[in-house]
């Protein structure tokens, strides 16, 4: 079903009360419309034009003395209206500090870590970065380091930089040069390949016969095995911002509850259930803007979000930021579309 098209005046009335909504958090009156000077006509005029808008759902009115707030059909229809108008974003202060950070250090995780926190601090939002599926991940090498006893850190690195590091206790010590030898076992005969078929074919290996492979064979698979197998239920997230939006809603006022909040708050501190009720927004291509009830998860519906898909060597991630549906979406969009477009160019990708 295609969406309603507003008549021109209707449609900058509209964006009016959006736009002064957004900025002030307090219902819009047509006076203040009219003031504005945009739309040339009375507030009577005004008063007719937001009637009819909210008899179609694009506006509400908290009280009956009071003007208008836009629904999630209001802000809705403004953002595809600017998402239509809109050139291509382009924030240079954005795309330095991202080649900067790549230039530190270009591997995945600190990279995603320092995105997520740039997000939220240009959006003043949540900001979240989110590394590719672990199925579209290969693994580069994994080494086994001798720890205190009968203890073994196992770091595994896949093709994209990013770092898994587990401590599997073996049950009997390990010497350095047979961890040494076990880790060129593996590395031998599995670099290269996805994540999650190396644990596939690490299980199958170690539940066959007794005595086909030799002992420090069989302790390198295991730890490989162990160590890779939560890496591939995974993907790892990384989030910055909730304690700045909580700080915000309590200083002004705000549409969202400090209860509904927290609850976000709870989400993020759940980093994979985060990660599963995006699930339906992400690692597609383009940009995605989701707003308030279109989620089709409860916990969300308070809330709009921006997201927008990266490539580096290892397939797709995704960037965004979480925010009240009175969200400046304007800014937003443009920090996410080039920090987004940034990343990909600082992994070596073409977004």
């Amino acid at each position: 079903m295609g969406r309603t098209l507003l008549p021109p005046r209707s449609s900058r009335i509209l964006a009016t009360v959006v736009r002064e909504y957004i900025a002030t958090g307090e219902p819009v009156a047509s006076m203040v419309i009219a003031r504005r000077g945009a739309v040339g006509v009375s507030a009577a005029t005004i008063r007719n034009v937001l009637a009819r808008l909210e008899e179609e759902g694009f506006v509400r009115q908290p009280h009956t003395s009071a003007g208008r707030v836009p629904t999630d059909r209001g802000y809705r229809y403004y953002v595809d209206q600017l998402l239509e108008s809109r050139r291509v974003s382009r924030r240079p202060e954005i795309e330095d500090a991202i080649r900067h950070a790549a230039s530190e250090d270009p591997a995945l995780d600190p990279l995603l870590a320092r995105v997520s926190r740039l997000l939220s601090t240009e959006s003043r939002y949540v900001g979240f970065a989110i590394a590719p599926p672990a199925q579209d991940q290969r693994l580069r090498k994994v080494e086994f380091v001798s720890l205190e006893g009968t203890r073994v850190l196992v770091i595994a690195l896949d093709t994209s930089g990013q770092i898994t590091q587990k401590v599997v206790d073996t049950g009997e010590p390990l010497s350095p040069e047979e961890l040494r030898r076990g880790a060129e076992y593996v590395n031998r005969e599995f670099s290269g390949l996805p994540v999650e078929q190396v644990v596939s074919a690490l299980l199958t290996r170690l539940q066959e016969a007794q005595g086909v492979y030799d002992r420090i064979m069989a302790r390198a698979y295991t730890l490989a095995q162990r160590a890779l197998e939560d890496r591939s239920r995974q993907t790892a997230v990384y989030v910055e911002g909730a304690s700045s939006l909580l700080a915000d809603a309590s200083e002004q006022p705000s549409e969202l509850p400090l209860e509904t909040l927290r609850t976000l708050v709870a989400m993020i501190e759940e980093k994979q259930r985060l990660v599963r009720l995006l699930g339906d927004y992400l690692h597609a291509p383009g940009l995605a803007v989701v707003i308030g009830t279109e989620h089709t998860t409860p916990d969300l519906k308070p809330f709009s979000l921006i997201a927008a898909s990266y490539l580096d060597s290892s397939g797709a991630g995704s960037i965004g930021v979480i925010g009240p549906t009175r969200m400046r979406y304007s800014r937003a969009i443009s920090v996410v579309e080039t920090a987004a477009r940034a990343l990909g160019s600082a992994l070596g990708a073409t977004n």
